[in-house]
């Protein structure tokens, strides 16, 4: 294992086999809840597979290892939480974005910004991409798929709805508004995709709970929306939407202030844990 830096952020680099004799893989350890790995291997294929070969990448591996090209966020992707908000069943994905840099780990700090007073939770589920492709079929879809995780779209509300024009994005891409974890799961380990269980809880009071039945866009479906107009790439991550009980449309309204926490959990994928700054 290697703890490595690059510009302001560690790694902890390992080399590991899924069985005993089996090929070398490349992961990124979590330092806490018992040093889970992220398989590098299968959510970035470009990558080399042994320590040694990372390393000779330089800056440009590294680079690789932290960010993804692009975060792909869908809206309106759930029919309860569509319900939630009076609003009719979008005919077609609703697509917007994050910047890479409102990444966070799974259990890092949100940081709450002094330039917003509304700040809300989304646990979403999200998946990886694992292979490069354009104008993919959704027939084709699950094959550039890496493998499947937890996420929270920490959303500034009043940013989102009422500022910058109502355009999404600033109220989406606050610098640590994007937690994801606690691992990637390949989809071979996950029964069916289409009928998880999602939760959200604030400093333990159960907010959102449902189920991924509840897509409207299933993942083969926004794999092959969003490919007719970009190229995805290895690592690109998707969030998928969120299930009804966020803060924004409770009465009265809930957001998050600093000292909560918190706890996103999806059925056979994880838990993340963030509190609030």
């Amino acid at each position: 294992m290697q703890a490595l830096a690059h510009g302001s952020r560690a790694m902890r680099l390992v080399q590991f086999r899924l069985a005993a004799g089996g090929e070398p893989r490349l992961g990124l350890q979590d330092e806490e809840e018992s040093g889970s790995v992220v398989d590098l291997s299968a959510c970035k294929p470009a990558l080399p597979r042994t320590t040694r070969a990372f390393l000779e990448t330089g800056d440009a591996g590294m680079a690789a290892a932290h960010s993804p090209d692009k975060v792909i966020c869908v809206g309106l992707n759930y029919r309860d939480h569509c319900l939630e908000q009076d609003v009719k069943i979008p005919k077609e994905p609703i697509i917007f974005s994050k910047f890479p840099s409102a990444m966070a780990g799974p259990f890092d700090d949100i940081v709450h910004p002094a330039e917003s007073g509304e700040v809300d939770w989304e646990v979403e589920l999200a998946f990886v991409i694992g292979k490069k492709g354009k104008h993919i079929t959704e027939a084709a879809a699950l094959e550039h798929v890496a493998g499947f995780t937890v996420a929270n779209d920490v959303s500034a509300r009043d940013w989102q709805m009422r500022r910058n024009g109502r355009q999404w994005l600033l109220g989406k891409t606050f610098d640590t508004f994007c937690p994801l974890g606690p691992a990637l799961v390949t989809k071979e380990a996950v029964a069916d995709v289409d009928n998880l269980d999602i939760r959200c809880s604030v400093n333990g009071q159960l907010m959102q709970s449902g189920n991924t039945s509840q897509l409207i866009f299933k993942v083969p479906q926004l794999v092959a929306w969003v490919s007719r107009f970009v190229t995805l790439l290895p690592g690109d991550v998707f969030l998928t939407g969120t299930p009804p009980g966020v803060g924004v449309f409770r009465k009265p309204p809930v957001f998050l202030k600093p000292g909560d926490v918190v706890q996103c959990d999806i059925e056979g994928l994880g838990t993340i844990r963030n509190k609030v700054v």
